[in-house]
């Protein structure tokens, strides 16, 4: 069973990974409020936490945020791939 991961007091609970960012629940049953998400690179860097008072509204926040970047990384792809295509001038 791998270890239990936490950042600032808060266990982390669940996580989804969008390409090289995570994004992560965590709880802290003793401070309010009791859940967070967060941005997270490399596993341990975590960045622009969503404070919230409900799990309900923690996972509404981590598939929104989740379902924005890859939109995100769609749309750089895309450009990516436009870029590409163009010939020389």
């Amino acid at each position: 069973m791998p270890d239990k991961r936490t950042n600032a007091g808060y266990e982390i609970t669940d996580s989804l990974h969008i390409g090289k960012y995570e994004f992560v629940i965590g709880q802290n049953n003793a401070s309010p409020p009791m859940f967070v998400t967060w941005m997270c690179r490399n596993g341990n860097d975590y960045f622009w936490g969503h404070y919230v008072e409900s799990r309900e509204a923690a996972e509404e926040d981590l598939l929104l945020r989740a379902s924005q970047e890859l939109e995100q990384q769609k749309s750089e792809r895309e450009v990516r791939k436009k870029h590409r295509k163009e010939p020389e001038r």
